[in-house]
């Protein structure tokens, strides 16, 4: 096992990888692709897919190369054939599933033998205070989203992430304790974005069950964010082959 607890460590075992196909399971946006593009030696082609057609349109205005397609499918049930992806991913979206097991099912399944898996998900133990920031901020995120009707839960403890992957049965697994801290955590842009984020949670708080208390949690972590300042929260990177 490798607990190195330094990004650069994550990047140079990545920068080994020759991907070949790729899926990116729960894509949103496309945030993990960039980090994959940033960091791989190598690839022939990332197939992103999410329930969700808002983020997938927007990826779609960033990722214009003709080797990357982005498209509305069911991680639960997935389009695709037995074993035609090289390499298999998903990133800070277990916590976002109804029944995750499921999906990693699928994700084995679509992986070829010998192929790559990579789980990738932030954890809420072991945090410095810029970094609890993110996590308080994330769990009131997800509050927000299961008074809408959203399904959100609370992030993992890394100890539970790495239950999760164990269980799976991959070859060679490494693991990769992911944080960044160089950055200023009052930087004021920064801090003007997640203003902003913090009055949208607002909004969508506001007539919901639970409302006053949203909307009381929600000030406080704006104060917080003002004091302490906000960096993101490790991850736990997960590669192992099928």
């Amino acid at each position: 096992m490798n607990d190195t607890g330094k990004m650069d460590s994550a990047e140079v075992a990545l920068s080994k990888l020759e991907a070949g196909q790729v899926l990116d399971v729960a894509t949103g946006n496309g945030g993990f692709i960039t980090f994959l593009l940033d960091n791989i030696k190598s690839f022939t082609e990332i197939t992103g897919i999410d329930l969700n057609e808002r983020p997938l349109d927007a990826a779609r205005k960033v990722f214009l190369q003709g080797n990357i397609r982005l498209l509305r499918m069911d991680a639960n049930q997935m389009e695709f054939m037995d074993g035609v992806f090289d390499t298999v991913c998903i990133a800070n979206s277990l916590h976002h599933l109804e029944n995750p097991d499921q999906v990693l099912a699928e994700m084995w399944r679509v992986c070829k033998t010998d192929g790559t898996l990579l789980i990738c998900e932030m954890y809420r133990d072991g945090q410095t205070k810029t970094q609890q920031t993110h996590v308080d901020l994330h769990h009131w995120w997800a509050a927000v989203d299961r008074a809408d009707g959203i399904h959100h839960l609370e992030t993992y403890t890394r100890q539970e992430i790495l239950d999760i992957t164990q269980k799976l049965g991959l070859k060679a697994m490494e693991y990769f304790d992911m944080k960044d801290l160089e950055a200023d955590p009052k930087e004021p842009e920064l801090v003007k974005d997640l203003d902003g984020i913090i009055d949208r949670y607002l909004q969508r708080a506001q007539g919901s069950s639970g409302e006053a208390q949203l909307i009381e949690r929600g000030e406080e972590l704006r104060r917080r964010v003002h004091a302490t300042g906000f960096h993101g929260a490790t991850s736990l990177l997960v590669i192992g082959r099928k």
